[in-house]
Parts: structure tokens; sequence; C-alpha cells
């Protein structure tokens, strides 16, 4: 049987969405195997089980006690014939090949675990500076990041909030805009060429800004992930699932509407203005990117001229998508934007937006 490497959930959740056991899922049993029965029935006899949670906060002697029963699963599940009828009480080790495969699984899985510990503590850190930043700012919130399994991050309350409370508020100058690109380097230096509009002047600012170390919204660009899975990016596999309906059509008449336009920025603005684009972070992913975080992240906001503008909005961005929403985006007052709950919310409840 070939090996395949485990897999590593988020894991049980504590309050406040804190981890507090990830989820390691073993390679499952095969359908197709002729011995799954027997595998199963020594699976239930020993009390192992192909999916394990391990503890975060877990001692020494635990958690070794934890890589043994992962082991001892492997070795059950990796077991041929003759090692199955031979097994009897005896938890292995059954043979040089069975044991190669179940620790090279505990390897891949010790691997994994550890990606994801680094991974969720970048993430953590990036989070809790835009979170400082946005507090330095004048941002005022009550609410709080946590983190769901099988859905990543998001934000619940992090007290009651009533009915017509401000859940969050957020001065103008923190918003994304085609008023703030008007102060920009890239309006300055394209608002006369070949009649590009705003909408693509922003585009082409949040794709420069991303890499932008002095960028006044750094903080902000740091917690946004490198891919967004909407289904502009989507892959070979997932379009042929696809094919032959709306959505298919859409996706890939959508996708070649952005690669004209950006054929016809690039590589010419890389030419006229090599000061301000650079071709390295001025690619058609970098592109596609910056679309696809308008597309799945702004929202509409009455500014203080009293324009309705499609906005980038630090730290509101965290609030999970939803079909309702759990805030009414109140109009601007003394150049502030307020998030009002349109519903009562107890402590830790998960709030969501709908993003317009």
């Amino acid at each position: 049987m070939a090996a395949a490497a485990a897999a590593v959930g988020a894991g049980k959740l504590g309050a406040g969405g804190d981890a507090v056991a990830v989820e390691v899922r073993l390679p499952p049993l095969s359908e197709a195997d002729p011995l799954l029965a027997e595998k199963k029935m020594i699976l239930e006899k020993r009390n192992l089980s192909c999916e394990i949670q391990i503890p975060v906060a877990c001692s020494a002697v635990d958690a070794l006690k934890l890589l043994d029963h992962i082991i001892e699963a492997a070795r059950v599940v990796y077991m041929d014939e003759l090692e199955l009828y031979f097994a009897g009480d005896d938890v292995g080790p059954f043979s040089a090949r069975n044991e190669l495969e179940s620790l090279n699984l505990l390897l891949k899985t010790m691997k994994k675990l550890l990606l994801t510990s680094n991974t969720a503590a970048k993430n953590h850190d990036a989070e809790d500076s835009l979170l400082k930043w946005g507090e330095h700012l004048g941002i005022k919130s009550r609410l709080q990041i946590a983190y769901f399994q099988g859905a990543g991050r998001g934000m619940i309350a992090s007290e009651s909030i009533g009915v017509g409370d401000i859940a969050l508020e957020i001065p103008e100058s923190l918003i994304i805009s085609d008023e703030l690109l008007c102060q920009s380097e890239v309006f300055l230096s394209l608002k006369d060429f070949n009649n590009i509009t705003s909408e693509t002047m922003l585009l082409l600012w949040s794709m420069r800004e991303r890499y932008n170390l002095g960028s006044k919204f750094k903080p902000y660009f740091d917690t946004l992930p490198a891919n967004f899975n909407t289904g502009l990016s989507f892959g070979i596999d997932a379009l042929a699932a696809l094919e032959g309906t709306l959505l298919f059509d859409e996706i890939i008449q959508a996708r070649q509407h952005l690669r004209q336009q950006y054929d016809e920025l690039f590589p010419l603005l890389c030419t006229n203005f090599p000061e301000i684009f650079r071709k390295d972070v001025c690619t058609w992913d970098d592109f596609l990117w910056a679309c696809e975080l308008w597309y799945s992240n702004s929202m509409m906001i009455v500014l203080s001229s009293g324009k309705l503008s499609t906005c980038l909005v630090p730290v509101a961005g965290l609030l999970n998508h939803s079909g309702s929403n759990a805030f009414s985006v109140m109009g601007n007052i003394q150049g502030r934007i307020f998030l009002r709950s349109m519903d009562s919310y107890q402590e830790e409840t998960t709030l969501m937006m709908l993003y317009l």
C-alpha cells in the first residue's frame, strides 16, 4: 500500500477560539482494501483510531504516549496479509517495510505539525500588530480575533453587545478608497495615462503597496493571505469539475477580461514608470491577487464627501463573510465610520458580515 501523508487539522477550539488540540488524521482505510474488515477489528480491539487529538498543552510523557498511539495505528493501516495473520496481540514492529512506512508517516506528521505551529504563530503576530496599529491610529473595537475549525480566523464579541451598539469605529483616514488614492504616487503618475479608471488604479496601488515596506498600511497587508482561493484563481482540476456550468463560463470570461486588462498595462507601465512599477512585483499573479482582494474584501462606504465608494477597511476585513449581516455600516460622522450592531450578542459570540 502506498504511503500517504497525514493531514493536520485545526482540531478542537476553546473559549475565544484558541486551539486546545490539533487533530492528526492518518490515511483512512481504503474501502477497496481486501483486509479492511480485519484492520478495522484490530483498531477497535486495541482502542486505536486514525484520528488523534493532540492537546496543545501536553506533557512530554503524554506526548510520547500519543506518538506511540500514532505509530501503532499506522502499523495496522500498513499491514499486509501475512503481518495481519501473525499479529495476534503483538503491537509491533512487524516488519522492516511496515515499520519504515509507519515511521515515515510519523516524520511527515511532525513536520506538518511544526509547519502549522510556525504559520499560526506568524499569523497571530501579524494580526496582533494590526490591532495595535489600528488602536494607535484611533480604531475603537468591541471585537477580537478568533480561530475556527474549517473556517480559519474570524471575529467574536469581546464583550456583550446590544442592539444599536457600535461594535467597531474606524477613522476615515484608515479606509482605502479612491479618495485615499488621489494622494498617492500611483494616482499622480497615472491620472492622465490612457484614460485609466480609478478602479484600475486602486488595483495597481494595492498590488504595489503589498510589497512597500514603508507603507502606512503595512500591518494591514501583512495579515492578508497569499492566496484568496476565489473562482478567479481556480486551478485546472477545479475548473474541470465546473465545465458545462454557468459558473465555469463566468469564471473563464472574467479571467480573460482581467488578463486582457493586465496585458494592456504591462510591461508598458514598467517601461514608462520603472521607479513605481518594478517588474518583480507586477506579475500576472500579483495583479490577480489584487483583483481577488477587492472582489472578496471590499465594502460600500459613504465617505465624508458624500460619495458612495468601494473601499477596503482594515480590521473590519477580518470579519468572515455571511449571507446575513450582524452590522449596518453607518454614514460618516466627524470623519469616522461605524459598524452598528443589528442584534444583541453575548461575549464570545461569532460575528460575521455581508460584504457588498
